[in-house]
């Protein structure tokens, strides 16, 4: 690999932090992997040393290197503006016809064994660029490399233009909404009337009133925009029970709420639907929509996903709340910008969350958000580039899935002797 690309990292940040209106945001090396990359810290640039090797070009192939180990994925917009962790390998290419090729091979299932092999630590395990620059690559002929090359510009264009897309989706909402009195997302005191206190659910903890939320609530009636229960235009909103998990190799395709808000995860465990009485209840059908419904509210709590044909042959956990939108009402693409929105959508879902080690939502509470409409036509304009958007990235991921299992196929048959297909074996 060292005669075919370069890996390397930033020195290890020491960043001041500020707050989010000062500070530029950062990204952990987990973070880039997500589906909708939050940042939850916002650094110092000029008390930053090296920030300019902190940003990361579009396209670029990077590699965890702590913890979890040769995960590979493409920086693209999503990840614009951001510094970005040391956590995470750089690999530049020594000649750009490389490109296609490696980044093909890292996402290979031999590639990812070889690294998790050169692996070190007890607790926390450690890649170094040394480990990449180690790995033995067979080089494709040139049509062969310009293949790959296609391919994967083509995954990262339509990352891109999914990202994009969704960035107008959101806007068009929020646009259509206004912006809320205080948008500030800074921790003042406040206080609530004791009535406010006496209802239903009895809801005692501060999250539950918050001025971002209540701010929210309020330009939606001074926009005069009518507003449904989530539970009204849905037809279901709810968490299956608990179970315990065996997983094997003859199983079905698991997915849990961390792989399901990732990009293109590689989904490696299996569970045996035998062991529950109903298997069928824990999948899902496109056009439905999963909430997150534990862990911390910063992180996934409340994340939404909306369901394509891809999902319906996984077996789904239990920590995902199902919500079916009432198609005749409301367009699966709208009620995932509503929910999912970061301004407007998302602190009307996270308020809710109850517990203080590991936050949970509850079903109940969920029937009971608040969706603004925006009537039929605005609606289906939102429906209509969100839905499109979504299509885009699960094309991206099965070119990439294909991309990756044509790369373990020539490495096969390369191993097994056959080298018809390649230039030389770099040693």
């Amino acid at each position: 690999m060292s005669k075919l690309a370069t890996a390397w990292q930033p020195s290890r940040l020491k960043g001041i932090q500020l707050d989010r209106e000062f500070g530029t945001p950062f990204l952990a090396a987990t973070q880039v992997f997500d589906l909708r990359p939050s940042p939850r810290k916002f650094l110092s640039l000029d008390r930053t040393a090296g920030s300019s090797e902190r940003f990361i070009e579009n396209g670029t192939i990077v590699i965890t290197c702590s913890g979890s180990v040769g995960r590979a994925t493409l920086i693209y917009a999503a990840h614009e503006g951001a510094l970005i962790s040391h956590d995470l390998l750089r690999i530049t290419p020594t000649n750009p016809l490389y490109w296609g090729w490696l980044y093909a091979y890292f996402r290979s299932t031999p590639a990812l064994e070889m690294m998790t092999s050169a692996q070190y630590g007890h607790m926390i395990k450690h890649l170094e660029p040394s480990h990449i620059h180690d790995l033995p690559v067979p080089v494709p002929r040139d049509d062969i490399l310009a293949e790959f090359q296609q391919e994967a510009q083509k995954i990262l264009d339509l990352r891109n233009k999914a990202w994009r897309l969704q960035c107008v989706a959101e806007k068009t909402f929020s646009d259509a909404i206004g912006v809320p009195d205080d948008a500030s997302h800074a921790e003042v005191a406040f206080s609530v009337l004791a009535s406010a206190l006496i209802g239903k659910r009895r809801r005692l903890e501060a999250t539950f009133y918050s001025p971002e939320a209540t701010n929210i609530l309020s330009q939606f009636h001074r926009a005069s925009l009518q507003i449904d229960k989530l539970g009204d235009i849905t037809d279901g909103v709810w968490w299956m029970t608990r179970f315990k998990r065996i997983f094997g190799d003859e199983g079905d395709r698991y997915l849990s709420a961390d792989e399901l808000f990732s990009i293109n995860p590689n989904t490696t465990k299996k569970v045996i639907i035998e062991q529950t009485d109903d298997p069928d209840a824990f999948r899902v059908k496109e056009g439905w929509i999963v909430m997150a419904c534990s862990g911390q509210v910063y992180g996934l709590n409340g994340s939404v996903s909306l369901m394509t044909k891809r999902h319906e042959d996984a077996f789904f956990s239990h920590d995902l709340i199902r919500i079916i939108p009432r198609v005749d009402n409301v367009r699966p693409g709208y009620l995932f910008t509503a929910l999912g929105h970061p301004e407007l959508g998302r602190p009307l879902v996270i308020r809710n969350a109850y517990g203080t080690s590991i936050p949970h939502l509850d079903p109940e509470d969920v029937r009971n958000i608040p969706i603004v409409r925006l009537g039929k036509e605005k609606e289906n304009q939102i429906a209509d580039i969100m839905e499109h958007a979504i299509e885009l990235r699960v094309e991206a991921d099965a070119t990439e899935n294909a991309l990756a299992e044509r790369a373990e196929r020539l490495l096969a048959l390369y191993l097994l002797g056959d080298t018809s297909s390649f230039n030389v074996m770099i040693s």
